[in-house]
């Protein structure tokens, strides 16, 4: 175990302090965009004034024979747009790849002071992490990158979410994590074939009443994990994510999902289509009469101490918490989105 003193030194000379603290960043979205289709890359200007995070995929959905095409239109994408204050992030092939290693090294050197986070799938345990620390340290070192770049975790496999507090806490670049469903159904032996969401056949039912129907209720097969995700992010200052839900034409099941997640405390969600980009914004933005109220909570609790009944509920410190967090989510989504700014009165 590295001692507390060490934990926060450069891993390389030359390298940039790590952080001590996550940006405070609006990632509603994650946008995923596979960057050897010219059509797609065409539209990521665009993209960067619409979306929280752009991704440039070269990993899951990218062809063996199109890798190196996928890098290098990620690094003449990234040359060529300003992203400004919308975050920009790169999910790179597995460590045990052939092609994670010159992800790695030619990312860094032709744009690590552009890039904010690489995403590394299938994350089995901290030694993971420590890998791609050290690495990202001698790279930035070596490049001249001025601010560390972070990591974020996919967890994908079971020994993975069996290890996700010592992964959350394994160096100061962990930017967060995101449940990667499809690859973890694989790893546990699920019998699924579903990206995300629910399964009809994973339900419970009512009890037996005479001979009537028994009611049956669908299930989210994906809770007990997201939880895990969750709890360990939040215990060690980090931001839990939803991955990917997988089914484009499903609109209602997306956002109800998306929404579970963001209930449960997850940041954002992945946007693999832009169909989903809209639905990620309207369910990770908080809503207008909740953010009211939690204003009328701060508004009667200025020094989040001691109890007051508003609108005939009770309110003390712990509510004014949760009111807190509202509304710092509200002024990070009104700082990008003016016109949403304005309807939580910002």
């Amino acid at each position: 175990m590295k001692l507390p003193r060490q934990f926060f030194k450069p891993l390389a000379v030359g390298a940039p302090a790590p952080l001590r603290e996550l940006p405070v960043r609006l990632e509603r979205m994650i946008h995923f965009v596979p960057p050897h289709i010219e059509k797609l890359v065409a539209k990521v200007p665009q993209l960067a004034r619409e979306v929280d995070v752009v991704l440039g995929n070269l990993e899951d959905a990218i062809p063996a024979d199109a890798k190196e095409a996928a890098r290098a239109g990620f690094i003449s994408f990234v040359c060529a747009t300003k992203f400004g204050s919308t975050g920009l992030w790169t999910r790179i092939n597995a460590l045990n790849s052939p092609w994670a290693l010159e992800d790695i090294t030619q990312i860094v050197a032709a744009v690590g002071n552009k890039i904010d986070v690489v995403m590394l799938p299938k994350v089995d345990g901290p030694w993971d992490i420590h890998y791609l620390d050290q690495l990202l340290a001698q790279l930035e070192a070596k490049h001249g990158v001025k601010k560390p770049i972070l990591i974020h975790a996919i967890l994908e496999t079971a020994e993975g979410v069996k290890n996700v507090d010592a992964i959350a806490v394994a160096s100061p670049r962990m930017h967060g994590m995101s449940l990667g469903p499809a690859d973890l159904a694989a790893s546990r032996a699920m019998k699924t074939t579903r990206v995300g969401g629910g399964h009809p056949g994973y339900k419970v039912i009512a009890d037996p009443a005479d001979d009537a129907p028994r009611a049956a209720f669908q299930q989210d097969p994906w809770h007990y994990t997201l939880a895990k995700i969750v709890d360990a992010c939040a215990s060690a200052g980090i931001k839990p994510f939803y991955g990917p839900f997988g089914d484009f034409a499903d609109a209602a099941g997306c956002e109800v999902q998306f929404r579970n997640a963001f209930l449960l405390g997850c940041a954002g969600a992945w946007s693999l289509h832009p169909s989903q980009i809209a639905i990620a914004k309207k369910v990770f933005s908080p809503d207008q009469a909740e953010v009211a109220f939690a204003r009328k909570i701060l508004a009667a609790m200025p020094d989040g101490t001691g109890a007051v009944m508003i609108d005939g509920k009770m309110q003390d410190d712990a509510t004014w918490k949760q009111a807190k967090v509202l509304v710092d989510l509200a002024r990070l989504v009104a700082a990008k989105d003016p016109e949403l700014g304005r309807t939580y009165g910002f």
